[in-house]
């Protein structure tokens, strides 16, 4: 962990804070090339009903389309453990480095994305916990919701 992936997971949790502001919930992503952000997103499955729309792949859909190269340049940082489609897409844009917050709350394949090669780092953060803990316990009937969807 460098002082970079503090700073880079601070406008993550910023993304996470949006999310909450628009009525969502409150996790972040940024995509960063040499050390500058190229793409940033927010959780967006209830503000726009949809399905697929994890900070994971707002952030990457923000980012725009880049060349394959490219891809493999980025650290990926994200508030919370990415779920198997967003780690999915990870492998699939060939992203090397992911950042997480924290994997408390909820713990995608993380064994599968070190296994295929990509360097995976938990700064296991209290804001991070605690943004998500926050959202949870006033929206305990939406968050059983989201995660039904996905575990089951």
């Amino acid at each position: 962990m460098t002082k970079e992936d503090i700073q880079f997971m601070k406008k993550a949790i910023l993304e996470a804070k949006k999310s909450i502001s628009e009525g969502g919930i409150p996790i972040g992503a940024v995509l960063v090339e040499n050390n500058k952000i190229i793409g940033s997103g927010h959780n967006r499955l209830l503000q726009t009903n949809s399905t697929i729309k994890h900070a994971e792949m707002d952030c990457i859909e923000n980012a725009g389309r880049l060349k394959g190269f490219d891809y493999k340049k980025c650290t990926i940082y994200t508030t919370l453990s990415p779920c198997e489609m967003c780690s999915g897409m990870i492998l699939l844009y060939k992203i090397p480095r992911v950042i997480i917050g924290e994997n408390i709350t909820l713990k995608g394949p993380e064994d599968y994305l070190k296994n295929n090669g990509v360097e995976l780092i938990n700064l296991n953060l209290k804001e991070c916990k605690s943004l998500l803990d926050n959202y949870i316990n006033k929206n305990p009937d939406i968050w059983n919701d989201e995660i039904e969807r996905v575990q089951d």
